[in-house]
């Protein structure tokens, strides 16, 4: 090979092996000034700070979650884990159940179903919905309640899905009242979203007049607090008895009459597996024995000391 031949030879293979730059044509961002004082703050912090930093942080948080979450359903946190606080100023207490409760034991419940000892007066129990559903539990449960000496109630849970007349003829269909026992309920929770509620509230006063008229009795009405504030905060609705679903608090803020409170989903009672509603009522035992069906003829002072 030729002088000439391998200088060629050479500055090829050295062409081939050396690594070209690329170079973009866009110029590079300078970082902003947020950016840059943020790094300068990182650099500068000692560990120390970012600890106590954290600290504070976790520690708001906690109070947040506190005050938001756990202080409003104080009743309902104070139930569930053992340490029970009840409205004070009331002796009559009872529930309300369904299938729910599953199988209760009610000799257990009438022997040792007591709150500040004071022993439970009435049940209220699920009887129908809309107007196909029968609770599985219910005459089970209204039976045993009249046999252990309860003073029971039969509730209606409103529906949707069906008209009002539909719902109150198979509430009445479906439900024998007795004398003694407390006047039938209905249970009012939602309004359609297709309806007024001009248009809702005739279809909750046509239950109410046709169960009326059918047991002779005034229903009662059950509501929550807020729903009936802004639904059912009429002086027609005020003639029946009102039963308040207010959870969590000290006392009732409804200022208008009510007869029963609903303060709490998160009871416990022996011969009941699992959480119950609680309810009081706003009067004696006599209070509640006078409003139940047939009493002017059948209850008098003396049968209810």
């Amino acid at each position: 090979m030729s002088g000439k031949k391998e200088f060629n030879y050479r500055k090829r293979s050295q062409a081939k092996g050396k690594k070209h730059r690329l170079t973009s044509p866009v110029r590079r961002r300078q970082p902003s000034l947020i950016s840059r004082l943020l790094s300068a703050i990182y650099r500068l912090t000692p560990g120390w700070a970012w600890w106590l930093g954290g600290i504070a942080i976790a520690a708001l948080y906690i109070w947040f979650f506190y005050y938001f979450f756990v202080s409003p359903y104080g009743f309902r946190w104070r139930a569930l884990y053992g340490d029970v606080t009840y409205p004070e100023g009331y002796d009559i207490h009872g529930i309300d159940v369904s299938h729910y409760q599953g199988d209760i034991d009610w000799e257990l419940l009438r022997n040792r179903g007591t709150i500040d000892d004071c022993p439970i007066r009435f049940v209220m129990i699920k009887a129908t919905e809309g107007a196909s559903a029968i609770d599985d539990r219910f005459e089970h449960n209204f039976f045993q309640a009249r046999e252990y000496g309860f003073t029971r109630g039969a509730y209606h849970f409103f529906s949707q899905q069906s008209s009002p007349t539909e719902q109150a003829w198979f509430f009445i269909n479906h439900v024998n009242l007795e004398e003694g026992d407390l006047p039938p309920v209905l249970d009012v929770e939602q309004k359609p979203r297709n309806q007024t509620k001009e248009q809702f509230r005739e279809n909750v006063l046509t239950w109410l007049r046709i169960v009326e008229n059918h047991y002779e009795v005034k229903p009662i009405l059950y509501t929550y607090y807020k729903f009936k504030m802004e639904y059912l905060n009429d002086s027609v609705f005020n003639q029946y008895p009102y039963w308040i679903a207010h959870y969590y608090v000290d006392s009732v803020e409804y200022k208008g009459q009510w007869k029963f409170w609903q303060h709490t989903d998160a009871g416990r009672l022996p011969g009941i597996k699992g959480p119950v509603d609680l309810d009081i009522y706003n009067g004696s035992y006599y209070d509640l024995r006078q409003l139940t069906i047939g009493s002017r003829e059948a209850i008098g002072i003396d049968a209810y000391q």
